[in-house]
């Protein structure tokens, strides 16, 4: 008799919760620098909310796929994706700029760096001590003067150890673990590092930013020493709160349980919402009281109720099962000009 494997509700809460800080952080950017409460909140999120979700991307990745599923599924979405941006700059907020698929627009740098990821860890686990040398790139990309952008290098090496860690992570330790004591201890974690964010002072002469993974210690303003430490930190407070909320987060099935299956239609969709208000509004660079803020939070939930809408899912999920003869058929059928060497390598996929 054959038996339907359960589905694990936790990670799915998890992931809803997620997927609301990422709106959240984005919405608050324009104005979390005035605004005391969103600065703490600020601070909040960033510091484990995209080394949680890419964890949890490494658990969901244990299964290797061939180049061909991976650029089918990934890089393929990531053209597409970055083609609805780039039309939405010039048309819509009249944005100067070009389709630079080596430079990802916005949030596009997340589905590239999963790409990278899925393709380049069944090699590097075969490394000795892979998991010390991936933490090592990490720090020491902050050292370099490689454009932060380019291929997003710097975000993946940055982040990668978290992805790696994902495809390592058993179950069962996050089950026995899940008790009264821990979770107990879990929750003391948490409520005294957002203390110590309230009411230290000293951490607000830096900025935010230094758990982007994006910038070098240059940009930052440290040397490379005071950046490599303060990164050492950053990773600790990134894998202890990683841990302490997955203690904390419901294992059972809820009304919104379903938007945990749909993240990547919000993920998507809420870019091109925040980047329309950005561009062509003042209204987030205007949230100034406690009052505002909370209504901008409570738009930033309901924006992730509406987006993880079946409609835009099946849009997501018919663009990551494209072929790639039928995608580049698309594009000339719409006379779209993607640049020479996109079309040059897949005139090479496709005659193999």
């Amino acid at each position: 008799m054959k038996t339907t494997k359960q589905r694990d509700y936790l990670f799915d809460n998890y992931k809803v919760f997620l997927i609301v800080l990422v709106v959240i952080g984005h919405f608050i950017e324009q104005s979390y620098e005035y605004n005391s409460f969103l600065y703490t909140l600020k601070w909040l999120i960033v510091s484990f909310h995209m080394p949680a979700f890419i964890f949890i991307s490494g658990y969901f990745s244990k299964r290797e796929l061939s180049f061909k599923t991976l650029f089918r599924k990934l890089v393929i979405p990531y053209i597409v994706y970055e083609l609805m941006y780039y039309l939405l700059y010039i048309i819509i907020i009249h944005k100067s700029t070009r389709l630079y698929l080596m430079y990802p627009k916005f949030s596009l740098w997340y589905i590239l760096a999963l790409f990278i990821w899925r393709l380049l860890t069944p090699y590097v686990k075969k490394l000795p001590h892979y998991m010390m040398l991936s933490v090592t790139a990490g720090l020491l990309i902050g050292c370099s003067s490689i454009p932060d952008n380019f291929l997003s290098i710097p975000r993946v090496l940055v982040f990668f150890p978290f992805f790696l860690a994902g495809t390592l992570f058993d179950r069962d330790i996050l089950t026995r673990l899940r008790n009264r004591k821990n979770q107990f201890l879990a929750l003391t974690g948490i409520i005294a590092f957002t203390s110590f964010l309230i009411l230290e002072p000293l951490h607000k002469n830096l900025s935010p930013k230094i758990f982007y993974g994006r910038y070098n210690y240059n940009y930052l303003g440290q040397g490379s020493l005071e950046g490599i430490l303060c990164r050492m930190i950053c990773y600790a407070i990134g894998f202890g709160m990683t841990f302490a909320i997955a203690l904390l987060i419901s294992e059972k099935k809820n009304q919104y349980s379903y938007i945990g299956t749909r993240t990547m239609a919000v993920y998507l969709f809420h870019g091109l919402i925040y980047s329309y208000l950005k561009g062509c509004t003042n209204i987030l660079q205007n949230v100034n009281t406690l009052f505002e803020s909370i209504l901008l939070i409570l738009f930033c939930i309901l924006l992730t109720i509406a987006l993880s809408s079946s409609q835009l899912t099946t849009f997501t999920n018919t663009i990551s099962n494209l072929h790639l003869r039928d995608f580049m058929a698309h594009l000339t059928d719409y006379n779209i000009i993607l640049p020479e060497h996109v079309y040059r390598y897949s005139n090479r996929r496709l005659a193999h």
